[in-house]
């Protein structure tokens, strides 16, 4: 046998007559070597019969499998490849196991990879992403929905035909009328919209659009249930009962129906009853803390973010559990509102309801500066509601009266930063610290006390402050700072900045025991005191008033 031959005989492999496992090696060796193993592959009769087979079906369109076809083929045949050889002269075949052939694997694994060329390829199935926004709030879930329809039909299944409350001559100047809730809406209000009790009215309005007087069971489940109010927060909830149709905010006015339902049911306030002028009084006075706090904007428009993020929602809850209304610190303590009025009433000495530089210059006994009283009737802070030049009015007094009595909340720090950043470009400069500590300054000296320069009152500013750069102190640098309201104290109330130099340690040491009440919370305490002790007749001589205001201005 000549080398030719013997070649052949080597090559003719079955396992090497799929053209794609012949080796790199073979193929450098014999080029000519795949051609002449596919004319031998094609000269075989079932090679014939596959291949004409395989063209009819691609003819016909129908879908083949290349493998599975080779596969039947050649055990048909009964494995014709060895009558290539004389007999007996077939090399073994070397034990392969399916999982080892990366040939019988592939074809395993995609039998499709050798199908027709003409087969149409169907599109992968695409993966549906569930609905993640909703315009309206996400649907309830259905046990939750469940539940809330179980009590709904338990209170309305007496009531067949709706829901009512009484209609009540309003007290206050605001509506002609106002509703007053029964105690079957009451409950709807609290058991199942899980709102304070207060907000009956108001919710009852909200679904009795046509005024009818009547809340049916239907109306209630379209607009609570499938309105989707039972998948939103509180505050959204709540914003979305007060607001008009067409506002994306809230107004001064829209929270007038939620105090007068407080105000007809809280017993807290019921000895209010008889004095109507004070129920509008101490209504507005809540509202106008509850925008002084939650409006950081300022434009009187309350946003939804606004108040989420504010404490209003949790003070609400409180009021409507606690009975005592002196308890609710935050906006509806009867006590803060009583301090506010009286402190109002007593600089405004014609009683016109405004107050101008002269009243307000003996606020605190003569405690502020003539430089930081015009700055506030520059309005510069903020601007009056009054529409009257020169005068205050009680909304505005409210704002400066919070703002002075607790200079280191955030609604406070910003009310005095503009008023001491007199070219309003954001900063405080040393000049301009100066200005307003010169008259305190020569207030000191015409008191006969030691006078402070301001040098030494710079340094302590300073330190207490640790602003990023010396050269002047930010909005930022102050509200990193728990001591931030005696810098404002320095520079323009005397009583305080002296009260502050001669602090005494056993009251700080009381004010961190109880680190929760604020400023405000310390003397609108102390204030009613002294107010309620007048107003019983108490022994007070003349003049004391002016020295309980003196000594009760240091902050503890």
């Amino acid at each position: 046998m000549d080398d030719r031959e013997m070649v052949d005989a080597a090559t003719l492999d079955p396992e090497l007559l799929q053209l794609q496992e012949v080796s790199s090696f073979a193929m450098k060796a014999s080029p000519q070597l795949a051609d002449e193993l596919f004319a031998q592959w094609l000269s075989l009769p079932d090679t014939g019969r596959l291949v004409k087979s395989l063209i009819d079906e691609a003819k016909a369109g129908a879908s083949f499998n290349a493998s599975v076809n080779c596969s039947s083929a050649n055990s048909a045949a009964n494995n014709p490849l060895p009558s290539l050889f004389p007999s007996g002269s077939a090399p073994p075949i070397s034990p392969r196991s399916a999982s080892s052939s990366p040939r019988v694997s592939k074809q395993r694994t995609s039998p499709s990879s050798l199908g027709s060329p003409l087969k149409l390829v169907t599109e992968p199935v695409r993966e549906v992403i569930p609905q993640f926004y909703f315009q309206n709030g996400r649907p309830p879930p259905k046990e939750l929905k469940e539940q809330c329809l179980s009590r709904v039909n338990h209170i309305f299944d007496d009531h067949l035909d709706g829901l009512q409350i009484n209609e009540k001559s309003s007290s206050l100047g605001w509506n002609k009328c106002f509703f007053f809730g029964d105690a079957e809406f009451k409950s709807v209000t609290k058991d199942i919209c899980r709102l304070p009790s207060f907000f009956s009215s108001a919710l009852f309005r909200k679904i009795d659009t046509d005024c009818i007087g009547i809340v049916t069971k239907d109306a209630f489940i379209k607009y609570w249930v499938d309105g989707n109010m039972l998948t939103v927060d509180a505050a959204t909830q709540i914003f979305r009962i007060l607001k008009q149709p067409d506002c994306k905010y809230l107004t001064q006015a829209d929270f007038k129906p939620v105090l007068q339902d407080l105000l007809a049911t809280h017993p807290g306030l019921e000895f209010l009853q008889s004095t109507p002028e004070f129920q509008e009084r101490y209504a507005e006075t809540v509202i106008y803390r509850i925008f002084y706090y939650i409006n950081r904007s300022g434009n009187g428009r309350l946003t939804l973010r606004e108040l989420k993020r504010g404490n209003l929602i949790a003070a609400m809850q409180h009021a409507d559990e606690e009975e005592d209304i002196n308890k609710v610190l935050r906006y509806f303590s009867y006590e803060h509102f009583y301090v506010i009025y009286c402190k109002f009433w007593e600089l405004d000495t014609d009683h016109d309801f405004l107050i101008d530089k002269e009243n307000l210059i003996r606020y605190g006994n003569h405690a502020l500066t003539y430089r930081i009283v015009d700055r506030i009737f520059s309005q510069v802070p903020r601007k009056f509601t009054s529409k009257i030049e020169g005068k205050m009015g009680y909304e505005d007094f409210v704002y400066f009266m919070l703002s002075e009595e607790d200079k280191s909340s955030e609604p406070g720090l910003e009310y005095w930063f503009k008023c001491i950043d007199l070219d309003g470009n954001g900063v405080l400069t040393l000049n301009e610290m100066q200005f307003f500590y010169e008259e305190q300054l020569h207030r000191m000296e015409c008191m006969a006390q030691e006078p402070v320069l301001f040098e030494d009152i710079l340094c302590q500013i300073v330190d207490m402050i640790a602003p990023e750069r010396e050269e002047y102190i930010t909005l930022r640098d102050l509200k990193g700072c728990k001591l931030s309201g005696n810098v404002f104290n320095i520079l323009f109330n005397l009583n305080k900045f002296m009260a502050f130099e001669t602090r005494d340690p056993f009251l700080i040491r009381q004010e961190r025991e109880d680190p929760t009440l604020t400023e405000w919370d310390r003397f609108a305490h102390r204030e009613y005191i002294r107010l309620s002790m007048e107003e019983d007749g108490e022994d007070v001589s003349n003049g004391s008033a002016e020295v309980w205001d003196e000594s009760l201005e240091a902050p503890f």
